[in-house]
């Protein structure tokens, strides 16, 4: 026994090489900086703290104390959030699964066999027919296999990687969640905005309908200014009935998200205009979103995965050896299995080298090499897409602002315009065409207003989600090794 427990130990501690590839992270294949240009000069403002958008949590970002609680509740309730953790899990499991291959594996066993001797066996002068029986208890492995090449280990560390980029992906599900809901928040609020503003249009549009329908009775108008006014007010209307429809299905969209019945006190939030996030975000360089951003990083354990996988798939080149042992107590009879002089003990070891496998080795180790290669492609690519969405979000937040100026401005000219016209229709000089005109412009005017604030918005929310933004304070941002 103690030959068999040296023989064992000294094989297990020879078991820790591995033909893994050196891994080596790809060079990022993209600018060592973030564009630079007249589209990028408004709004560039850095915040004299220097924090970074990652190291910012949601609470910190998103301000208004209903949009936290519509986080909130879809961090609990959420279906795709819980299906993302629930893969984390069962990667762990498979991880925990293929280390215990490192291992081997002990059992108790307890055994009975018996033999039917014929009577040209029978050299021990037993009766005929003779039964010959034997009873075996001990404590033993089968089919250990000795990780000498470290075919175990790479599958071991393959798992692991797996296991980190699942982690990963929740991060990254996570934010995108958090985005998603601050974006169905903000079109909801646009609606409820364009709502609004067709509902005071279509009052205005009815009242002068109505003024101009008197004015035409007393013979001061024409059947064509009724007419275009009743165009007017077919026309708001007609918006009227597509924004309460956007409205409502704006709500279903933000329960599916939540998972959970919508706040009571949803419709009741401050309008658009009103919003306000942390505006002040850091780009900083390139290279930090490889540290940072989660689809990053869960590509690049992929990449790792796969490069462990090359481990394995070389090690099927070279001998295995596999050990089977058992240590206990064995008797003819059930009474003597203690008795003593019963003590029993098996060690089996077995060498098999591969000779001949019609070329599936070699094929199995192509076939990691071009898993490799597409881990490569596949982590280059998340690389280019992290910074096109930096680049663009940072493009954006460098016009809005001159937009959303020149827009307001827009609304108040036209809202000049609209005044005056309906003075010199009412005092006769104009026909109601011109108020129609003007009506129609301030209309566009607004409608333009709100849909440029929500894309300023908008896009705030984008730059936090493109920089690593989103995740919880609370949360841990490295995965634990199971």
């Amino acid at each position: 026994m103690r030959k068999l427990t040296v023989s064992l130990m000294t094989a297990l501690l020879a078991t820790g090489c591995t033909l893994e590839p050196k891994y080596d992270r790809p060079a990022a294949p993209v600018p060592g900086s973030f564009p630079q240009g007249e589209a990028y000069r408004a709004g560039a403002v850095v915040p004299t703290a220097g924090k970074a958008a990652a190291d910012i949590g949601w609470r910190e970002f998103f301000t208004d104390a209903r949009l936290q609680r519509l986080i909130e509740l879809t961090l609990a309730n959420n279906r795709d959030l819980r299906v993302a953790a629930l893969n984390v899990e069962a990667q762990r499991a498979q991880y925990r699964i293929q280390r215990s291959d490192l291992l081997p594996t002990i059992s108790a066993t307890a055994t009975e066999s018996a033999q039917s001797v014929p009577p040209y066996l029978n050299s021990a002068g037993l009766p005929i027919p003779s039964v010959i029986r034997q009873y075996t208890v001990g404590v033993g492995f089968t089919s250990y296999e000795l990780d000498v090449f470290g075919r175990i280990r790479s599958l071991t560390h393959q798992q692991l990687e797996q296991y980190f980029g699942y982690e990963e992906t929740r991060r990254s599900t996570q934010i995108s969640l958090v985005a998603e809901v601050a974006d169905d928040y903000l079109t909801l609020l646009s609606d409820q905005e364009l709502l609004r503003i067709t509902q005071d249009t279509l009052r205005s549009d009815t009242d002068s309908y109505d003024l101009t329908q008197r004015m035409l009775e007393s013979g001061q108008d024409t059947e064509l200014d009724l007419r275009q006014a009743e165009s007017a007010v077919d026309t708001a209307r007609a918006n009227l009935a597509q924004y309460t429809r956007q409205v409502a299905q704006d709500r279903n969209a933000l329960q599916l998200l939540l998972g959970a019945p919508l706040p009571e006190d949803l419709s009741d939030g401050p309008p658009l205009e009103a919003q306000s996030f942390l505006a002040e975000l850091p780009a900083g360089v390139p290279s930090d979103l490889l540290e940072r951003r989660p689809d990053i990083l869960s590509a690049e354990h992929n990449l790792r995965a796969a490069n462990a996988n090359i481990g394995a798939a070389r090690a099927a080149f070279f001998p295995s050896v596999s050990l089977t042992g058992l240590f206990g107590t064995s008797s003819m009879d059930l009474s003597g299995l203690f008795a003593s002089g019963s003590r029993y003990w098996t060690f089996n070891p077995q060498l098999s080298l591969p000779i001949f496998a019609a070329g599936a080795n070699v094929a199995n180790l192509d076939l990691a090499k071009v898993q490799k290669s597409l881990q490569v492609a596949q982590y280059e690519k998340a690389i280019q897409t992290a910074f096109r969405e930096v680049a663009d979000a940072l493009a954006a937040r460098g016009t809005l602002l001159q937009q959303l100026e020149a827009q307001r401005a827009l609304v108040t000219s036209a809202g000049a315009s609209y005044k005056l016209s309906q003075m010199r229709f009412h005092s006769g000089v104009d026909a109601y065409l011109t108020v129609l005109d003007s009506q129609r412009t301030l209309y566009s005017a607004q409608q333009g207003l709100v849909s440029v604030e929500l894309t300023r918005l908008e896009n705030l929310v984008s730059l936090y989600k493109a920089l690593g933004g989103g995740w919880a304070e609370t949360d841990s941002r490295v995965a634990q090794r199971p």
